[in-house]
């Protein structure tokens, strides 16, 4: 037996293999940035909002849903999950404008109808976040102002640090690292090891930004209003540990909310009675207005 000949196709095929993993990593993290642009169109009739659209410091034009209420002394801002749009944060906008809240409700950059080149992991997204702010403030100068955000939503709100009266944070990964490997690690288990890296490292290249400036958790000691923080217990995207870690190192006032036996999934489809009780009744306390419709 040639044990040389042996040894060189080995060589040859682990080479072959790692330089396949690299290719396949690369699509991959092209395909997770990717946007997610859709026709969003109006508001359904049950929801008379108005189609609204502003700039950001982003570099983009956003789109939106603003529904001005004229008995609201607040508004709501709704921010959806990763690869989403303003339709997936629509029925907490009917929650809370039962509760008497006006609510605004965007498509990040690179998603529904809003410009973007990439999905930026919250780096770019921060920038429209500070935009709905403002819009609010430029539109009603005199109303309170609260941020409802899922995953990206929230992480974003994080890297923004707005000036609001509340804000809630629901399925938020506290670094992006965390997130990547949690995400590998559900398909490909201990390989995450190696596939995560090769992902992360991309994030320079692709979208100018490092791992370190992805960091959500940093930024939450430094909110300077009332602070919910929800998940669920089962959640493998963002783990219990990781939320009870953000918890931990938020400012007061603060809350945490724990959905038992929920996944990473729209807490409020998971359990309505208890995100209503909880999480509005968290924003309407906070805003000094509750509401008894």
């Amino acid at each position: 037996m040639n044990w040389r000949r042996i040894r060189k196709w080995t060589s040859i095929v682990a080479a072959s293999g790692f330089v396949a993993l690299i290719v396949a990593a690369w699509f991959v993290g092209g395909a997770l940035v990717a946007p997610a642009n859709r026709t969003v169109g109006l508001a359904p009739a049950d929801f008379p909002a108005s189609s609204v659209q502003f700039d950001s410091d982003s570099g983009t034009t956003l789109s939106g849903w603003h529904l001005p209420l004229s008995e609201s002394n607040a508004t709501v801002i709704l921010l959806h999950p990763i690869r989403g749009d303003r339709r997936s944060m629509l029925s907490r906008a009917r929650l809370f404008r039962k509760h008497g809240y006006s609510t605004l409700l965007i498509d990040l950059q690179a998603h529904g109808e809003s410009e973007g080149r990439n999905i930026t992991c919250g780096f770019l997204e921060q920038h429209d976040v500070l935009a709905a702010v403002d819009f609010v403030r430029d539109d009603s100068p005199d109303e309170k102002v609260a941020i409802v955000g899922w995953s990206l939503g929230g992480a974003s709100t994080l890297l923004a640090n707005p000036d609001v009266d509340a804000i809630v944070l629901e399925s938020v990964y506290p670094t992006v690292t965390e997130a990547i490997h949690n995400r590998i690690q559900m398909r490909l288990g201990f390989l995450h090891h190696v596939v995560a890296p090769l992902l992360l490292v991309q994030l320079n290249p692709r979208l100018g930004v490092s791992p370190k400036q992805l960091c959500p958790i940093d930024r939450v000691a430094s909110l300077d209003c009332p602070v919910l923080i929800a998940s669920g217990d089962r959640d493998e995207h963002t783990t219990i540990q990781e939320t009870r870690c953000m918890f931990d190192v938020a400012s007061s006032p603060k809350e945490l909310v724990i959905f038992e036996g929920a996944e990473h999934t729209d807490l409020l489809v998971y359990d309505a009675a208890k995100y209503e009780n909880q999480i509005v009744g968290f924003v309407s306390e906070a805003l000094g207005e509750r509401s008894d419709d």
